[in-house]
């Protein structure tokens, strides 16, 4: 697998070495990724990447390499739910069998025993009574006989005997119309950048410092530079409450995405659409509001305007002065949004339900007229498309 990532990184433009590969396989090896995807994006970036400019394409051909193995990770690192587990032994124990798990210790001494053989365990077995293996009579493992534990990475059933199934799945591909996880936002947001050093020197400048101190005759010169970031402005509206209660988990992902990667980034809450007035925290909602107007006057055009909601409502909330589901608005949402889309041209609408079913909703559909067509699903070819709209 890795030689495969290597040759598609020189494909694609990039230029590892052997060296670097050998690097990589040698801190693997070490362990110095674990078991976690995230540590070994950063150590496979670490090893094969020489130039930060590279990242965006180290970003895109990582994330078509190795889709689906995060999915594979989870299943392989997530304990075991002790109580669903119970569950099922007590459906398919006899009475005699659970009394003698009983004498062994319990249930939960059946499932902290597999565990340790999953932190001791370092090479394949087979025939054996003990370790997770094939052909043995362990009760652990694949393809052998035990009349109760529990059968790991069998591919179908045989004597029927085992008290938990623990298969691992088939690996899930990440195809365009899944729901995206933080880190797959991270790297689609990752697009989204201009490299800029502004503000004071606090970061050592190592190039330049050698060479100053190098042309000094040797008397060490010290040069700083301001640190280097990513520039974009970026104005975030999330949709709250009523029907968005069933995308929480996603757009948690994607504002604690879009929090990490843009220094300069800008938030607020809306119910159902934008009107005279919006929020930044839903427990002082209506205490605490901030005018549209003040927003579009401190924060200049060159921010990026994101909004995320699923647009489903009343078409009156769009179209009617007083239409709001939660209070009187002296002018229509429509009017308010055409403001900001005036003070703020790069913009785009994510929107979390699934594409086929906007045309079935009025209101999905007015909201993308006045966007002028740019929503965008939030799935991985949604967020890529809409990023691409906002250069």
């Amino acid at each position: 697998m890795l030689t495969g990532f290597f040759f598609m990184l020189r494909e694609g433009g990039m230029k590892p070495s052997i060296t670097e590969l050998l690097t990589l396989l040698e801190a693997m090896k070490r362990g110095v990724a674990g078991h976690s995807v995230e540590d070994f994006y950063y150590l496979s970036r670490a090893c094969l990447v020489k130039d930060e400019s590279q990242f965006d394409r180290f970003d895109r051909i990582f994330a078509a390499h190795f889709h689906g193995i995060e999915e594979a990770f989870k299943t392989l690192t997530q304990e075991l739910p002790d109580d669903w587990l119970r569950k099922q032994a007590e459906l398919l124990l006899s009475e005699e069998e659970r009394a003698q798990i009983e004498a062994m210790g319990g249930f939960e001494a059946l499932m902290e025993a597999l565990r340790e053989r999953l932190e001791e365990q370092e090479g394949r077995h087979e025939g054996g009574n003990k370790w997770i293996g094939t052909a043995g009579t362990s009760p652990f493992g694949a393809y052998g006989y035990n009349p109760e534990g529990v059968r790991v990475g069998q591919e179908g059933s045989r004597h029927r005997r085992a008290t938990k199934v623990w298969d691992r799945r088939e690996y899930r591909n990440l195809d365009d119309t899944v729901e995206l996880g933080t880190r797959n936002i991270k790297i689609a947001l990752r697009k989204l950048r201009r490299f800029a050093r502004e503000g004071a020197a606090d970061q050592l400048d190592l190039d330049d410092t050698i060479d100053k101190t190098a042309r000094n005759a040797g008397l060490l010169d010290i040069r700083m530079v301001p640190e280097r970031h990513n520039a974009i402005k970026v104005l975030l509206c999330l949709d709250i409450g009523g029907s968005m209660d069933d995308h929480v988990r996603v757009c948690e992902e994607m504002f604690s995405a879009a929090r990490s990667e843009f220094k300069h980034l800008e938030y607020f809450y809306f119910h159902n659409f934008i009107y005279e007035s919006l929020w930044k925290d839903n427990r002082r909602r209506h205490a605490e509001r901030i005018p549209t107007t003040e927003i579009t006057h401190k924060y200049g055009p060159d921010y990026k305007l994101v909004f995320v909601g699923d647009a489903t409502m009343s078409p009156y909330e769009i179209v009617y002065a007083g239409g709001s589901v939660e209070h009187w608005n002296e002018e229509p949402g429509a009017v308010w949004i055409k403001r900001l889309l005036s003070a703020y041209p790069k913009a785009i609408w994510l929107n979390p339900e699934p594409e086929k079913r906007w045309e079935y909703t009025p209101s999905v559909k007015l909201t993308r007229e006045l966007m002028d067509d740019r929503m965008y699903p939030l799935t991985l070819s949604g967020l890529d498309a809409g990023i691409k709209s906002l250069h």
